[in-house]
């Protein structure tokens, strides 16, 4: 039973993608979810990360072929907010810098929320919160990080794993969660629904 179940990865993040990698977890399909992701008005962060993580799943389970019939398929969305306000992925260099601005000299929360629906349609979801601490940037370092083109397709504007990783003073939760996928959970959650994790 555990050999037959396939994984589907609703998501193109070449990041999540990675990590999965990373661990030996190789998904048979990878099948990006189309959908708006639009902050809903009055919606908090949390509330966000968890709403889209589900409408991604949901979008590839309403999508799914025969021949995706025994399949675990697995989605994520990460959110990065100071307060209640989220920092969406720019689509400017002026968007990227109003990001670094407002995470200069701050803490803020990076929500990562995975979502698994097995084949009998059931969802299993978990809500992952990390602290991230940027130090003050001059103006030469943010004007210097925009020019790298780094926080294109970054929530919050910044990677990481990446050139932003010189400006964190101090992380407290989950670095892989920052990155896009919490490893910790995501095992414990596919493990749980009967994924052979170290099958390659």
């Amino acid at each position: 039973m555990t050999s037959k179940l396939k994984l589907i990865l609703a998501s193109k993040s070449k990041r999540r993608i990675q990590i999965l990698n990373d661990l030996g977890i190789i998904p048979d399909i990878i099948l990006p979810a189309n959908i708006d992701e639009t902050v809903m008005k009055g919606e908090i962060p949390s509330a966000l990360s968890t709403r889209l993580a589900n409408e991604k799943a949901n979008f590839v389970y309403q999508n799914k072929t025969n021949d995706m019939k025994d399949s675990l398929i697995l989605s994520a969305d990460t959110v990065v907010a100071v307060g209640r306000r989220v920092i969406e992925k720019p689509i400017s260099a002026s968007e990227a810098y109003s990001a670094m601005k407002l995470l200069s000299g701050k803490n803020h929360k990076v929500y990562t929320c995975i979502c698994i629906i097995d084949a009998d349609g059931n969802y299993y979801k978990k809500l992952v919160e990390t602290r991230v601490r940027f130090k003050n940037l001059s103006e030469e370092e943010i004007k210097h990080y925009i020019i790298t083109n780094d926080w294109v397709d970054k929530a919050g504007g910044y990677a990481i794993q990446g050139r932003a990783q010189s400006f964190i003073i101090k992380i407290s939760g989950s670095y892989s969660s920052v990155v896009g996928l919490p490893i910790y959970e995501t095992i414990n959650l596919l493990k749980g629904l009967g994924y052979d994790v170290y099958r390659n």
